[in-house]
């Protein structure tokens, strides 16, 4: 049974169709252009998603710290990379961009701080 499915890949929005055989795709149709083949195969195989959150922050002027996965994760594992994420407390202050905890998860990817908290200024 034939798959259809909207590529984001690009503006244009092509409808995809993809032939799949099992957990494998043998063809995708619909796409404009290489990138659609590419993300068709990619989303059904073995979807990605980049993990944006926050974890708690104590004793900084943010309560919590926005944070993202530098790379992709598998979505199936999502569930699980928040769990880790519950049990991060950051107590330190930390610029955007600063890697809050390497190889999180396991996942072969870094967790980085999509903003900035300092300690509060004492008057």
């Amino acid at each position: 049974m034939n798959k259809l499915m909207t590529c984001i890949e690009c503006p244009k929005g092509c409808r995809l169709t993809l032939e799949p055989d099992g957990s494998h795709v043998l063809r995708v149709s619909g796409h404009k252009c290489p990138k659609g083949e590419l993300y068709a195969k990619q989303e059904f195989e073995n979807p990605l998603r980049i993990l944006t959150t926050s974890v708690l922050a104590e004793g900084l002027t943010l309560k919590m710290i926005p944070v993202k996965t530098s790379q992709p994760i598998p979505k199936a594992k999502l569930l699980e990379a928040m769990e880790q994420i519950r049990r991060i407390k950051v107590q330190c202050p930390v610029n955007l961009g600063e890697v809050i905890q390497a190889n999180f998860g396991n996942f072969g990817v870094d967790l980085v701080a999509t903003r900035s908290a300092q300690k509060p200024k004492v008057s």
